[in-house]
């Protein structure tokens, strides 16, 4: 089961980062491979955070799938969970942590494992997973400078 986990220093606050990474229904615009998004339910729940359930549509060369996730948000602890609901998956969970640090911006750090039900994706998948990760991560980080502007 391919995993990635990464701990990236930005110049942005620990909020702006959480702010983005959260706003699920908006990936389309800047991450890759991500074709549309379509946010299913949100609800607060009574320990104070937020549970959302949102499709994500993926597209690379000719391969495209839908797929639903349950999206818990922690606003207060700047900390993000995602577990697998439905689509070509077999299993996939991830995590976002936010946390700001001394003499300004934040850790942000990235955590996600999966495995496709399909063996055939899988391998293919695993050529290039780490590299598709990291282009993940720097989609991101490049939102960040569109949205807040190149800081540091």
């Amino acid at each position: 089961m391919p995993t990635h986990s990464e701990t990236r220093r930005l110049p942005y606050s620990a909020a702006e980062m959480y702010d983005l990474v959260s706003d699920v229904a908006r990936y389309p615009e800047f991450l890759p491979w991500n074709a549309a998004a379509r946010i299913r339910s949100r609800r607060r729940m009574e320990d104070g955070s937020e549970l959302m359930e949102a499709d994500l549509v993926i597209s690379f060369k000719v391969f495209r799938e839908r797929f639903g996730s349950r999206v818990r948000l922690w606003p207060a602890e700047r900390r993000i969970e995602t577990d697998y609901l439905d689509g070509p998956f077999r299993h996939m969970h991830s995590t976002w942590s936010f946390r700001d640090t001394d003499g300004g911006g934040c850790a942000v750090d990235f955590h996600v494992d999966f495995e496709f039900r399909s063996a055939i994706l899988q391998r293919i998948i695993g050529v290039v997973f780490n590299d598709a990760m990291h282009r993940i991560v720097r989609a991101f980080e490049t939102r960040a400078e569109d949205l807040y502007g190149r800081r540091g």
